[in-house]
């Protein structure tokens, strides 16, 4: 008997679903620890970068304060320097100037001293805000390794299966013509379940349910054509044959 290459065509899409479907099968049991361990990494990042992030400050502040105390000794040195120009002056002109001077150097000192207060709080501050920080990091830190380990040990059990469906995924779309595999393809995508390829279901479509009329019935059990769905796009075929498919692949 000749090949109907109709028939060929649907057995290769077909093949395809059903592979693919053990595959998703495989990543559905990972669940959603991937994406979580994803997460979990940007948020660890995140974390990492603030706290940093103001270590960073305090370094700043301490190095303001440094800046300040240096400037306090400065003026300091200066007022007692004026001072003692004050004893010397023989007019009220510069003992005013000088005077000025100092009062100018006692502001400074102020100003500085205020400087240095302020500082303190906030690297007090954010000292408190960096140990809150760093303890959400190494929480964090813990739950990622927790995920890792967990999702580890489900790849490792599933490694196996996985590539092997992975090698007959790949010989099983060399069968299908690029249209037809591009398509098929498309469909699964927009696809929640992931299915391409579907049987009917009490005179339904598989995938939408919407209502099969019988005529296409009749032309599914003859695998003269390639059927899809009007109302979801998704190809069509018969459940016997569908189930011959897989028993082929489970061989």
């Amino acid at each position: 008997m000749a090949n109907n290459p109709v028939e060929d065509r649907l057995r290769a899409l077909t093949t395809l679903q059903v592979l693919d479907s053990k595959l998703d099968d495989i990543h559905r049991l990972r669940g959603s620890l991937p994406e979580e361990v994803s997460d979990l990494e940007d948020d660890l990042e995140g974390l990492v970068t603030r706290h940093d992030r103001i270590e960073e400050e305090i370094k700043e502040f301490k190095a303001e304060i440094t800046l300040r105390k240096s400037k306090i000794e400065e003026f300091t040195g200066q007022i007692k320097k004026y001072e003692e120009q004050q004893m010397q002056v023989k007019n009220n002109r510069e003992f005013e100037a000088l005077r000025k001077e100092i009062e100018y150097a006692n502001l400074e000192i102020l100003t500085s001293e205020k400087k240095i207060r302020q500082h303190n709080d906030q690297i007090e501050q954010k000292q408190e805000l960096m140990e809150e920080t760093k303890s959400r990091v190494d929480a964090k830190r813990h739950e990622l390794e927790e995920k890792k380990k967990e999702l580890e040990v489900i790849i490792e059990e599933t490694k196996v299966e996985e590539a092997r469906i992975l090698e007959l995924i790949k010989g099983a779309e060399t069968k299908v013509e690029s249209r037809f595999l591009s398509g098929y393809r498309k469909v699964r995508q927009n696809m929640r379940n992931g299915l391409a390829v579907v049987t009917t279901d009490r005179n339904a479509c598989g995938g939408c349910f919407s209502i099969i009329p019988p005529q296409v019935h009749i032309e599914l059990n003859q695998r003269s054509r390639l059927i899809t769905c009007e109302n979801c796009g998704r190809i069509l075929v018969d459940e016997s044959f569908f189930e011959e498919v897989i028993e082929a692949v489970s061989a």
